[in-house]
């Protein structure tokens, strides 16, 4: 699969080469492979990503601004989705990737997996160690009725 970032190499607006390089830098950053596609000189490319952003994610004037993302024909999100998502640290479920063993996302996922099935801590049924404690509670119990019985108060 390859991530598709659809950019204006000659952008006017400074906000929007910025974000247009932290796109690119972060992507790069995590060795996720990419392609740049350049709508200022593409009228091709211009056209496609302006048919496949969602309605709901266009703009009120109908024209969507880079960076767009699309992973494949699927659309990702624009650049504050994918800011939310850096924050977030869920940049490869925004790019709808696997994370790699390791990464704080798929740590991320790892634990909330481990919460969703309910068990934080495995038990071993083997292991003597859970139910030790509740045996020698049961065997002083015992041994104090013992005693009780051999003394009995002098209140009775």
């Amino acid at each position: 699969m390859v991530i598709k970032v659809f950019l204006a190499s000659s952008s006017g607006s400074t906000a929007i080469k910025k974000k247009q390089q932290d796109v690119v830098g972060f992507l790069e950053a995590l060795k996720i492979d990419y392609a740049q596609l350049d709508i200022a000189s593409n009228e091709d490319n211009r056209a496609w990503m302006r048919e496949n952003v969602p309605g709901e994610k266009k703009p009120t004037n109908g024209i969507p601004l880079p960076p767009q993302i699309f992973n494949e024909e699927m659309y990702c999100g624009d650049y504050d989705t994918f800011f939310d998502a850096k924050e977030d640290n869920t940049v490869y479920e925004f790019l709808g990737l696997t994370p790699p063993p390791g990464s704080k996302e798929a740590q991320q996922a790892e634990n909330s997996q481990k919460l969703q099935n309910g068990s934080v801590t495995e038990e071993h049924p083997d292991d003597d160690t859970t139910r030790k404690p509740a045996e020698e509670e049961e065997q002083e119990e015992a041994e104090g009725d013992k005693e009780e019985e051999e003394h009995p108060s002098e209140e009775d």
